[in-house]
């Protein structure tokens, strides 16, 4: 059926856990001609079938699709796809009225490696992580549409940055199915403008609905700062609660022009928002003691594990200056998106940084990713989003 993929003695053991990675120097030697993204059969060295998965040229040579001899066809992809659907019914995220928001298949956690489709209203967008999900998403989408039924009626292809360049695969982002100009998504019953052409991500950071949510209970009559604040989301929930004032900063002007198209989509005219394009460490260093609840939720400061150092100690310098320029009595949301840093080495950079401000601090909560971005038991590589909200005096 597929060509086929022989591992090394005793490298068959993560499989057997049902790790989903098959690394490059585990393989003892393949079929000749396999190209990259192809789909492909895993023996052990005694020649047992193990698993199928699609084949990459780099480190994760192989990402396991299923540990059955199975067909990946069409209905696999609906099965998959339904699968992942009727998780989110399950636990009120997907066909809820007051939030048609939400991650449909999160790679790993959904059992499908590389692959990531989030939900807008009736737009999904769909992103490939691997080549091999590149070359099946035409068979995919066709699934996702039948699976979804009336909820989708459009579908964006949006991979243009996340393959890899030495594929050469020529990828442009567009759509592959519908087409629409009407870019608004309700979360939690609040709008939101959502930039699936030119946006980060899909367009929109979804995975932090639910402590956008925690947020809004903060903030009645505090004086707000969202740093990093890109779309504005935190920002809009802290309006919601009833902050006395909320600031919103980014370095980037799109970013800055995203969140006010977002404020005045849901609280036209308000005096209490105002943003600002300028550096987050220049922001802080010059509004000492101004705010009574900051979030800092900066981008991922380390994409691989060698930039881990560097990262945790940009990680201490933000949190000291956030520490050290909040209110007495203030509450500190601060995040870490990046998958190599662990919760413990992320607790760890708060905890010098908490030391080196001087200040009180105790943990009102530990937060992660919501359910709609599970983690696959056996991939605890999965759990990238971890933070604090921290109670500063």
């Amino acid at each position: 059926m597929y060509k086929s993929i022989y591992l090394k003695k005793g490298k068959e053991e993560s499989l057997n856990r049902f790790h989903p990675w098959i690394f490059s120097g585990a393989i003892h030697h393949m079929d000749d001609n396999i190209e990259e993204g192809e789909l492909v059969n895993i023996f052990t060295a005694s020649n047992e079938f193990i698993a199928v998965g699609h084949y990459q040229i780099g480190s994760i040579a192989i990402r396991v699709l299923t540990f059955s001899k199975v067909e990946i066809s069409y209905d696999f992809w609906c099965d998959r796809l339904s699968s992942a659907l009727k998780m989110r019914q399950n636990v009120g995220i997907a066909d809820n009225n007051v939030n048609n928001t939400y991650r449909l298949v999160h790679g790993e956690g959904d059992y499908l490696p590389g692959l990531v489709i989030d939900c807008y209203g009736e737009t999904a967008v769909m992103q490939a992580h691997s080549v091999g999900m590149h070359v099946c998403r035409e068979e995919i989408c066709r699934a996702l549409i039948k699976v979804m039924g009336e909820r989708i009626k459009h579908v964006y292809y949006k991979s243009e940055t996340t393959l890899p360049f030495k594929a050469e695969l020529g990828q442009e982002n567009g759509f592959m199915y519908g087409g629409t100009d009407n870019d608004i998504a309700i979360e939690n019953g609040l709008k939101f403008h959502v930039d699936w052409l030119r946006g980060q991500k899909t367009g929109f950071f979804v995975d932090q609905r639910e402590n956008r949510n925690l947020l809004e209970h903060y903030a009645k009559g505090k004086s707000v700062l969202n740093m990093f604040c890109y779309t504005g989301g935190f920002s809009v929930y802290a309006m919601r609660g009833q902050a006395k004032l909320v600031h919103s900063v980014d370095s980037s002007a799109k970013a800055v022009e995203l969140t006010n198209r977002n404020i005045a989509l849901n609280f036209p005219d308000d005096l209490r928002h105002e943003a600002f394009c300028e550096d987050a460490f220049k922001y802080l260093d010059n509004n000492d003691n101004k705010y009574d609840l900051i979030i800092l939720d900066p981008p991922a400061f380390a994409k691989h594990r060698a930039a881990l150092r560097n990262a945790l100690k940009g990680y201490t310098r933000l949190n000291v200056k956030g520490l050290q320029r909040i209110k007495h009595g203030g509450i500190l949301f601060t995040f870490s998106c990046s998958q190599v840093v662990s919760k413990e080495h992320f607790r760890n950079a708060v905890f010098t940084a908490a030391a080196q401000a001087g200040r009180k601090v105790r943990i009102l909560h530990q937060l992660h990713q919501p359910a709609d971005h599970p983690i696959n038991i056996y991939h605890p590589e999965g759990e990238y989003l971890k933070g604090l909200v921290l109670y500063v005096e």
